[in-house]
This record gives structure tokens, sequence and C-alpha cells, in this order.
């Protein structure tokens, strides 16, 4: 069976609800639509300019990403605008690209400490997933990571906010014996229920993490044809 391994999955929130997938060792990616809870034939697909436009040339060095809905609106964007953050490194700098999901084209690409972002540099290289943490009508700028060393961080853009833990029973109810497993993660924002956050493991299971309850909901359990329909076909 194929694993899932080297993955960076990130949530798409412009029109149709969808997860994208993205596999570093092969530089291609699928997607996932909520709507119809599968992955359509045609992916795994090749990355290019094509379809990640000049983003396409640093997926083998993706890290994490995440987006978001009009939080830091600028000259070019508006208070619903939905923008898709994507965290990698060129040439060992940290950087950011963001991605204009309505427009489906990059909008800029610039050094992590040059952006909002910047307060995560001392956890650059250990952060494996982000997300925006906003519960169902909530205005949030709270921003929570998971990392590979065990631990967690959170920063809240409207304040200098910053807190560094570890993953145990106070901060990530239910987390705590799989955090050295974890290795990617992305959110389902479901807008009249629950958001969930699905956190990858190794050896092909995974967790849902209730959001707005705080705790693990179910899980571990195997990706499959009947969890993640069509995610691991074409994969090696």
């Amino acid at each position: 069976m194929p694993h899932l391994k080297h993955v960076v999955a990130v949530d798409w929130r412009s029109g149709p609800d969808r997860i994208y997938f993205f596999f570093k060792d092969s530089n291609t990616y699928s997607r996932f639509n909520i709507g119809t809870n599968r992955v359509p034939a045609e992916y795994p697909a090749e990355v290019n300019a094509d379809n990640w436009g000049d983003f396409h040339r640093h997926v083998r060095n993706l890290r994490f990403g995440f987006t978001t809905t009009g939080i830091i609106p600028d000259a070019q964007s508006g208070f619903d605008d939905d923008v898709l953050w994507l965290f990698y490194s060129d040439n060992g700098r940290p950087m950011v690209c963001k991605y204009d999901q309505d427009l489906d084209k990059v909008r800029s690409m610039e050094p992590l400490e040059n952006t909002v972002w910047a307060r995560l540099r001392p956890y650059f290289e250990r952060i494996v997933a982000g997300t925006w943490w906003q519960m169902t009508g909530s205005s949030s700028q709270v921003f929570r990571f998971l990392m590979n060393d065990g631990h967690t961080v959170a920063i809240n853009l409207s304040n200098s906010d910053i807190q560094h833990e570890s993953i145990n029973a106070e901060s990530w109810p239910g987390l705590e014996p799989y955090r050295d497993r974890i290795i990617t993660a992305v959110q389902n924002d479901r807008k009249f229920a629950a958001s969930y956050f699905y956190i990858f493991l190794n050896n092909n299971q995974y967790i849902c993490y209730n959001m707005q309850r705080n705790r693990v909901e179910y899980g571990p359990i195997d990706v499959d044809e009947d969890s993640w329909p069509g995610l691991l076909c074409g994969l090696p």
C-alpha cells in the first residue's frame, strides 16, 4: 500500500471547500473535494507554472501552509479575501508565499522576517503544521502550530502574545500519545458545524481534532479508500 510521507496538506476556502496535498518527493499534488468526499481521478498531477504559478519551483521545500479570510487585508484585497499562506525555504532562508485563492495566483513571495509571521522564525524549521484557530463566526487572530519535537506554539496577531509549550493533556487534549508521529495537518472549515483539524500521522493514520471542543474527536484511523477516497491512488 502507498504511504503518505513528505506531504504537506493545506486548506482552500475560495469557492467549494477543498484540501490540497503536496507530495514533495514526486513534485505532485492532489485535490480532495470536501463536497464529494474524494480526490478526482485526474490526480495526483504534476506541480508546474500553469497550476501554481511562480511558487511551483519551491514545492519540494514547502514546510506547512494554511488559509485565512480577510484577516490581513491590503491595498490589493478586501475584507473577505481568501489567502493561502505557504511557508517554505529558499537556499536555507525561511520564506512566505501569499497565494490569492480568489484570483488563483501568487501575490507575493517574501522572506519570513519581512512578513506578519516574523515571530515564527525561532520555530520555523520544526513546524510541520499550522492553522488559523478560527471558530465558526469568530474573527480570531490566533494561529496554532504543531512541531516535530512534541511541542506547540501559538501566536496572536492582534498583540505581541506568543506561547510555546509541550503538546500535552492541557494544550492539545488527547493528542499527546501521538505527538512524535505528526507529519502534517489541515483544517476543514465547516460553516454550520464543528471545525475539524485533521492531523496526519506516520504509518498512514490520521486523527480528527475538534477545534470548538479543543480535543481529539476520534482516531487514529487508517488512511485508505474508505476514509480518504482517492488520496493514495497514484502514490509510490
